[in-house]
């Protein structure tokens, strides 16, 4: 890639930045005119009445950022991202203002996978489509998901696309993809906008309206990353990029299982609430958050840089320190249950006590 393609992805990622900036605040009086909001009773982390359409920011900016300034060549799959984005934009609107059930929300991300699957946008494994198909449908489906349920809290998926996103474009560069890397800036612009009013306190959410499309198109990124090193190696380098998607879904999945729960059932046993547990102060939290997510990260571009014996070790040290941080924050979730649990058989006693 000459030097001047390769800085096509400035002026997406500026004006995706300036255009969500811009239009945030117009998305926070459209919101409540619609009544769009976030209110204390259906939440218990909102403290006051907060607009939900943030997405409509994010997604206008990312689109149109791509629109813009995408050389035509790449007109057919960028054109199938933003129409599967734009779908799965609309849908969150609706789920925003009405709670769709998740069954409708399934059958929504499986029809923006298949417009992503005839554009020729898929996993690439075995060069079959009756494997590789089944795969990109599930890396889409739970990656998209998974964004989705980190929007728990001020600032945590907002901050999460834009640092994966950020990452996501440093491999493009080096490897000089084109596409990838116009739409990780774009991706990073339009979430960094956003992040100035969603910072904790947040003034704006970005709903199901803005968490769906950017979950959807990271997970784009993931698929069309392409490296000099052996796919063998590299299938690690998403993965390790989207770490904390990848770790939240399966934490979250596996403690509601655990529990006799369903897991779409909502609930406060995410990373970051079992952070907030630990004592953290939101602040603090969303630091930590992006610390652990800036680290893999660089272990994802890292391992597409260096020879694959080392790549095996450090993608694998990566894994490992996953797990250890799944094993840590399952022994947090049941230390806050047995302290609970142990309070209220306290409080159940001591009257008990009192009366003999």
């Amino acid at each position: 890639m000459t030097a001047d393609a390769t800085l096509q992805f400035v002026p997406v990622l500026v004006f995706g930045f300036a255009a969500s900036l811009g239009l945030t605040p117009l998305s926070r009086q459209i919101a409540f005119r619609l009544g769009v909001i976030d209110r204390p009773k259906k939440r218990n982390v909102t403290k006051a009445p907060t607009p939900m359409m943030g997405g409509f920011a994010i997604y206008v900016s990312l689109a149109l950022s791509l629109i813009l300034f995408s050389p035509p060549q790449h007109l057919v799959e960028l054109g199938a991202v933003i129409a599967g984005g734009a779908f799965l934009a609309l849908i969150g609107l609706v789920d925003d203002r009405y709670e769709l059930s998740i069954r409708h929300k399934g059958v929504a991300i499986a029809l923006a996978i298949g417009v992503l699957i005839a554009a020729g946008i898929q996993v690439r494994l075995f060069d079959n489509p009756l494997l590789d198909w089944p795969i990109t449908f599930l890396w889409v489906f739970a990656i998209t998901n998974a964004v989705n349920f980190l929007d728990n809290m001020d600032g945590v998926c907002a901050g999460i696309a834009a640092i994966a996103g950020g990452f996501f474009l440093i491999a493009a560069l080096l490897e000089g993809l084109t596409l990838v890397a116009l739409l990780a800036a774009a991706i990073f612009g339009s979430a960094v906008g956003f992040l100035a009013y969603n910072f904790s306190p947040a003034a704006s959410f970005m709903g199901d309206m803005g968490a769906l499309p950017l979950g959807f198109m990271l997970a784009v990124l993931g698929i069309k990353l392409e490296f000099t090193q052996p796919l063998s190696v590299t299938w690690m380098v998403p993965i390790l990029v989207l770490a904390l998607p990848v770790f939240d879904i399966n934490l979250v999945v596996f403690t509601r299982l655990s529990e006799g729960r369903s897991p779409g059932e909502g609930g406060k046993d995410h990373t970051t609430h079992r952070l907030i547990d630990l004592g953290l102060s939101p602040r603090w939290m969303l630091f930590a958050i992006y610390a652990a997510c800036a680290l893999f990260g660089a272990i994802g571009v890292l391992v597409s840089q260096v020879e694959p014996a080392l790549a095996w070790l450090i993608g694998l040290g990566g894994f490992a320190l996953m797990g250890a941080g799944f094993l840590f924050m399952t022994w947090v979730r049941r230390t806050r249950q047995r302290y609970q649990l142990d309070a209220i058989r306290r409080i159940t006693l001591e009257p008990a006590s009192r009366e003999e």
